[in-house]
């Protein structure tokens, strides 16, 4: 086998996602599982479910998934990469330790792990790996052969996540009208997280206590330039952009990271912007949170305003999209062969780790999570 082409030792590959309702029936006992520990009441769940319930109780995310699932399985096939891809959830079907007892059963026995989250953070990043060590504890208690997963690195500058992200930028921009193109801004969007979360994003050396934002914020931004300055290479025009938030869901005391994507355009407004492009670099694919909080809520203040708009693309199943996965699985397989593999990164950042240290990212209450540093397996349930 080619060495550019090998994936070994790994024998599959995992895509770890969300997950989501996929009719109205599903999305109260979707969100149960969401915020499982959190004592929420199902009352209040119906609430906000009513964002799910305007598009028929369905997320788009399984769909796109399954979308991403093909164009992984067709690039996989087209470059002689002989691997199953797998999918599983952390929050609906097809669930993750349902996912992973099917790959043990079918005989894996190393497995490289995706996650549909780009950037560092705990939610993002950290808690995929404890929902991992849940799953392999599950298997251990029926007596399962346990694989050994590891987690894919961050992506979030990866030439393939960020150059669709340019093209959905300038493609969103030639549709605002002629006059009011070169003096749009750009709002570059992200889910907004607890500030006390934002600091201890990333590795111990990352993390701030200013409400900086720790490597969550920092990445974020240094994505945002990269696409910033590649738009101004393109256009010629250089312009004006922030990063902004978006989808807050805690209680009003909880300091979050600001300012809301609602909020910036009324203040872009009130500043003369003539327009806005939206684009949620955040996320890998057209989820809930994309299609109601930019293209319903968003969508209509500025209208409300009467500020032209428009939303950018997010990556979803662009084919550069799924070369990047390969190029990451074959890297980290390099790697784990012993060999120094090139790795792809844009901006000032470069590639991150690929073991996750211990104290990165960490929880406000620890748990066991696999795939790093401090993973000692399914039998030591205590937290590093």
């Amino acid at each position: 086998m080619p060495e550019q082409c090998d994936p070994r030792p790994y024998d599959a590959l995992l895509l770890l996602s969300f997950g989501g309702p996929e009719g109205p029936d599903d999305v109260v006992p979707f969100l149960e599982n969401v915020t499982r520990g959190r004592g929420i009441p199902r009352e209040r769940l119906q609430e906000v479910g009513q964002h799910y319930f305007l598009f028929g109780g369905v997320s788009p995310i399984n769909a796109q998934n399954r979308e991403l699932l093909d164009a992984l399985r067709k690039d996989f096939a087209e470059h002689g990469l002989d691997l199953p891809v797998y999918w599983g959830n952390r929050n609906w079907a097809p669930y993750l330790t349902d996912t992973l007892r099917t790959m043990v059963h079918d005989g894996h026995r190393r497995i490289a792990v995706l996650a549909t989250s780009a950037y560092a953070s705990y939610s993002g990043c950290r808690q995929y790996r404890e929902n991992l060590a849940d799953a392999l504890a599950a298997l251990q208690a029926e007596g399962l052969e346990l694989p050994r997963v590891d987690k894919l690195r961050h992506y979030f500058n990866h030439p393939g996540f960020v150059r669709p992200m340019v093209d959905g930028v300038l493609a969103s921009l030639a549709t605002l009208p002629r006059e009011v193109q070169d003096g749009a801004h750009l709002a570059f969007t992200t889910h907004s997280v607890p500030t006390a979360a934002a600091d201890t994003s990333g590795t111990p050396d990352d993390h701030t206590q200013d409400g900086a934002g720790g490597a969550y914020v920092a990445q974020h931004l240094d994505v945002a330039q990269v696409i910033a300055d590649a738009v101004r290479a393109e256009t010629g025009v250089d312009h004006p952009w922030r990063l902004v938030y978006q989808s807050r869901s805690g209680a009003p005391h909880i300091p979050w990271l600001e300012p809301d994507i609602c909020d910036h355009l009324e203040e872009r407004h009130a500043a003369g912007v003539p327009a806005v492009v939206m684009a949620p670099i955040g996320f890998v694919s057209d989820h809930m949170e994309v299609k109601y909080d930019l293209d319903t809520e968003a969508t209509a203040k500025a209208a409300e305003l009467g500020l032209p708009v428009a939303r950018s693309a997010t990556v979803g199943a662009d084919p550069r999209f799924a070369a990047a996965v390969r190029d990451l699985l074959l890297e980290r397989a390099a790697a784990e062969r012993g060999r120094t593999p090139e790795r792809c990164a844009l901006g000032a950042l470069g590639a991150g780790h690929d073991l996750c240290p211990v104290g990165c990212c960490p929880a406000r209450t620890p748990r066991p999570a696999a795939a790093g540093a401090d993973w000692r397996g399914p039998a030591d349930r205590s937290p590093a």
